[in-house]
């Protein structure tokens, strides 16, 4: 479980807003998420629902374990407590400074029952080359982009932000997409264009998460963008493409 946990931690980088903080003291470990955007208050309580409960299952049915934490910290105000005390079988603290998972340590020592060294062997080594190099052979449009696409779930990413994930000011970050003959906001239509697609043509996924998971503060919005994109409303576009 452990070696898992760290795996998450260092991947997740490749494809989310979070960061994982795994932190070993003398009888527990605490699993931390920080968000990688400048106002973490605007993270739907969702999302952290879900990053949290996700590692907590991830251990529980990767060891066949019904792994029980110690304490689990939200920094949102309560709400709906007995259901999430129900779900973690201990004490939930809202109100709290961070969003934390604590687990007994030796849970971490858990033996992984669906465990594959060979496609570690394989999957590991790809997923490494693919972190090193995500970055270095992008032009910065790309690059641009590709921290959009990380950070559309957790709400609307803006220059300042995204220039300081990339280590520019944002008047170099301008500068260098005008050079390149792109503009942020552009990219950033872009990218939600790009998403929308890809979501849509899931038919699990509702048109009011899609708007939700591409930072739109309301749905009006969100159909007047795909309108100018596509000529046409999501509805529509699934329609003709298939998706029910």
């Amino acid at each position: 479980f452990r070696d898992g946990l760290l795996r998450v931690a260092r991947f997740k980088r490749l494809c989310t807003p979070e960061e994982l903080l795994i932190t070993e003291l003398d009888d527990r470990c605490e699993l931390t998420l920080e968000w990688t955007q400048d106002n973490p208050e605007t993270v739907p309580p969702s999302l952290i629902d879900a990053a949290l409960v996700s590692l907590l299952e991830m251990g529980r049915r990767s060891t066949g374990v019904h792994i029980t934490p110690i304490s689990v910290e939200l920094a949102r105000p309560m709400c709906f407590e007995a259901i999430y005390t129900c779900y973690f079988g201990c004490p939930v603290q809202f109100d709290s400074g961070r969003n934390c998972l604590s687990l007994h340590r030796a849970d971490l020592d858990r033996l992984f029952l669906s465990y594959n060294a060979d496609l570690l062997e394989i999957l590991a080594p790809a997923l490494e080359s693919k972190l090193v190099n995500q970055l270095d052979n992008l032009s910065l449009s790309a690059q641009v982009q590709w921290v959009l696409r990380r950070r559309l779930t957790a709400g609307r990413p803006d220059i300042r932000s995204v220039a300081s994930e990339l280590a520019l000011s944002e008047r170099s970050l301008q500068r260098r997409l005008t050079e390149e003959g792109e503009s942020f906001q552009g990219l950033l239509s872009q990218t939600r264009h790009q998403l929308a697609l890809e979501y849509l043509s899931d038919a699990s996924v509702s048109i009011v998460e899609v708007g939700y998971m591409l930072g739109y503060e309301d749905q009006n919005s969100f159909f007047r963008a795909f309108r100018q994109w596509e000529n046409q409303t999501p509805s529509e576009w699934r329609s003709g493409n298939g998706v029910s």
